[in-house]
């Protein structure tokens, strides 16, 4: 069991897989797009996260859209490109952690980041697509019937790496899911804090 949770973190493949992964996922979508259509610096407005949510607090759905698919993107990517050309799962696994790290600390902008729900979902996407839909799908029932967002990708991270141990048989790539997870987590503190205090802020709901 010890071995099958092994992953190839040393020697230039691993290395490559690492580096390809964090520059792919360290690319700031949200100030990218707001920037080239002439809006404010993105760290400038709402909580200064660089993610497809503050975007929409500049007004645009539509760049939004595009800065969530981008975040989601990149991670795919990551993934595929390093599984092609580096060796397998291994390497794609190892691209993963760089994608999630480089999304989280982006050294472009002093490693301040997003929090990392879309390039998780990307992620997912080139790693096990079907479990991808299923985050989806318990992303969306938490957030109907709770109208947290945060609330939603705690609980569809949470479950995801379980998945992949008991259902998909994947213990490996559970160990890693898991992995990105504690660094989700630890990303969503603040929203934690005031999930717990009543306070966190409800989809829709006018700041």
């Amino acid at each position: 069991m010890a071995e099958t949770l092994s992953w190839a973190l040393s020697g230039p493949q691993g290395v490559i897989a690492l580096a390809l992964g964090y520059l792919l996922g360290s690319i700031p979508f949200g100030i990218i797009l707001t920037r080239l259509t002439g809006g404010p610096d993105l760290r400038s407005v709402g909580s200064g996260n660089i993610g497809a949510t503050n975007v929409l607090r500049t007004g645009n759905k539509k760049l939004a859209a595009l800065t969530l698919i981008g975040d989601m993107l990149k991670g795919t990517v990551a993934v595929v490109l390093a599984g092609y050309l580096l060796g397998g799962k291994n390497a794609a696994l190892v691209a993963a952690l760089g994608a999630f790290l480089g999304h989280l600390f982006p050294i472009w902008l002093r490693f301040k980041g997003g929090k990392g729900v879309a390039t998780y979902l990307g992620i997912l996407i080139g790693l096990k697509w079907p479990l991808a839909v299923t985050f989806a799908a318990i992303w969306l029932s938490i957030a109907y019937l709770s109208r947290y967002s945060s609330l939603s990708a705690l609980v569809a991270t949470l479950l995801t790496p379980l998945l992949l141990w008991f259902w998909v048989r994947e213990p490996q790539m559970a160990g890693m899911m898991a992995v990105l997870t504690v660094l989700l987590w630890f990303m969503h503190r603040e929203n934690i804090a005031r999930l717990l205090a009543g306070s966190e802020g409800r989809i829709g709901q006018k700041e």
